[in-house]
């Protein structure tokens, strides 16, 4: 059968967001957020969900802002991160009730979810892992990886993560990573970090060229890590 993408709007807390799903008609399958970066909701998500969709998943496109918010300047897109950025407990809120709500989807396998995110919503990937949301995996792309200073560390961490980095990333320098490691081997965590070397911030991005800005896409570790997050989602999705 071949994939449909259909406006999947859902609401929470009075704001009206604009999902969307990518799926192929029949029983339900494993889901897959994707969850945009600072920008919003925007066409390279849906087709990020329409890949996941031809890897035979169920890809659900997640919208953090609401309101058809989007930004088309830096000054824009910062103007509707930083709120949700300097309230991490308000994002955990907005992060879990959407994945409730994939898992309500009738398309959806919810005992067999994921996410994926990118830049913003990589940050947002391991906010849920550390919410221990019931997910079975999450992928970071070049996300920020700095904990919530506003919440408590888990004590455990039971999602299975993986963290794609690229080494040059002004946004996420060392001393972040090896935090990150140091706190996630704390919480007994399965991850893996990919780090790419000659590589900036928001690698994935295809045709992003501004490397005066710490941001260029890279195709060789763009390459890399989908061929990685495919084998992510297979082990985590097999798993009993």
């Amino acid at each position: 059968m071949s994939t449909e993408f259909h406006s999947a709007p859902y609401s929470f807390d009075g704001i009206e967001f604009d999902g969307a799903l990518a799926f192929t008609p029949g029983e339900p399958r494993p889901g897959v957020l994707v969850v945009h970066g600072w920008e919003g909701r925007s066409d390279a998500q849906d087709k990020v969900a329409l890949r996941l969709a031809s890897w035979g998943y169920n890809a659900f496109c997640v919208d953090l802002y609401g309101d058809g918010k989007r930004g088309s300047t830096p000054d824009e897109c910062n103007a509707l991160m930083t709120p949700l950025i300097s309230n991490r407990p308000l994002l955990r809120e907005r992060l879990l009730h959407t994945v409730s709500a994939v898992a309500a989807a009738p398309q959806i396998d919810a005992s067999r979810i994921a996410a994926i995110g990118f830049c913003f919503g990589g940050l947002c990937m391991l906010d849920l892992a550390r919410a221990n949301a019931p997910l079975r995996a999450v992928a970071s792309f070049h996300g920020m990886l700095t904990a919530p200073a506003s919440l408590p560390p888990p004590a455990r961490i039971d999602t299975k993560i993986i963290v794609f980095h690229g080494w040059d990333d002004p946004m996420a320098p060392p001393q972040d990573v090896v935090a990150l490691a140091t706190e996630l081997s704390g919480a007994r965590a399965d991850w893996q970090l990919h780090a790419y070397g000659a590589t900036l911030h928001a690698f994935m991005a295809e045709g992003l060229n501004a490397p005066e800005r710490g941001l260029q896409y890279n195709a060789r570790s763009a390459r890399r890590a989908w061929a990685a997050l495919q084998t992510h989602l297979s082990e985590a999705f097999a798993a009993p």
